[in-house]
């Protein structure tokens, strides 16, 4: 297992940010014109945060992770890592999709895990399929690590790509709208999962999603982003929510209060608040 990194402090005595999104538009060319997906956004994300891009589809938030994982060129701006710039993908980042077929279906569930370890020469085979293990039983899937992905639900599948991520040990770990193809109980028992993992490992995650009331169960901190082109609206300290908030007038209360800081007009940039 990876060590915990020291937490780097900043000249003012406050924890620096594992992440720095600073300014960033992205634009997309299209033959007939260049369209911007999204317009100076700018955040920081904390060692050991969960952080929740939230907004309406089209707003580019999945563009932004995209950024943030090295796939797509920032047209203006800077992203940090560990105070180094981004330039393109790394292992210090990876991504878990929302496609449950990003398994390769000839390979069981620890070959699966193992393989980026072996493929990328972190770790021989031997040890990769340890720590593929490790994984495995984290995500509550030891008792599959023989099966092939054709014969597990979409949840186990998901948890296996979470549990092939986290064997990486990356610095941040990317989640693009993870469990939006689930029914609402499979959902709901993933976010569990999720937090429950979180709880016990504690990395890093940077989360999209467009369900405000993920956003606030899931994340520590939430990054409200407007309708196409994506702006920054408000950022909201969600510690205050969880699971076992859901239903609470308080919790639906938020919700609200979020929704209308998502659809309000763009008169002005809004303050950072909290919920």
């Amino acid at each position: 297992m990876r060590e915990a990194n020291a937490r780097a402090v900043d000249n003012g005595g406050n924890p620096a940010p594992l992440l720095r999104v600073d300014k960033v538009s992205i634009d997309y060319k299209t033959p007939q014109r260049r369209v911007r997906a999204t317009h100076e956004v700018s955040f920081d994300v904390l060692d050991a945060e969960r952080y929740i891009l939230l907004g309406p589809s089209g707003c580019g938030k999945s563009t932004l992770l995209k950024a943030v994982a090295g796939f797509i060129k920032p047209a203006l701006g800077a992203i940090e890592l560990d105070g180094k710039a981004v330039r393109g993908p790394g292992p210090d980042r990876i991504v878990v999709f929302q496609e449950f077929d990003q398994l390769p279906p000839w390979k069981t569930v620890l070959e699966n895990v193992a393989f980026p370890l072996v493929a990328s020469r972190r770790l021989g085979r031997r040890e990769a399929r340890e720590r593929a293990t490790h994984y495995l039983e984290k995500v509550g899937l030891s008792a599959f690590a023989q099966a092939y992905p054709h014969t597990l639900s979409g949840g186990m599948k998901q948890r296996v790509a979470i549990a092939r991520a986290l064997a990486m040990q990356p610095r941040i770990l990317l989640m693009d709208e993870p469990f939006a193809a689930l029914d609402a109980l499979t959902r709901r028992r993933m976010q569990e999962e999720l937090l429950a993992l979180w709880d016990e490992v504690k990395f890093t995650l940077l989360f999209v999603t467009h369900s405000i009331e993920e956003a606030l169960v899931v994340g520590s901190r939430v990054l409200l982003l407007s309708p196409h082109p994506g702006r920054v609206r408000a950022e909201l300290n969600a510690h205050a929510y969880g699971m076992h908030s859901q239903g609470s007038a308080a919790f639906q209360s938020a919700v609200r209060r979020v929704h209308d800081l998502l659809f309000e007009p763009a008169a002005a940039p809004l303050a950072r608040r909290a919920a």
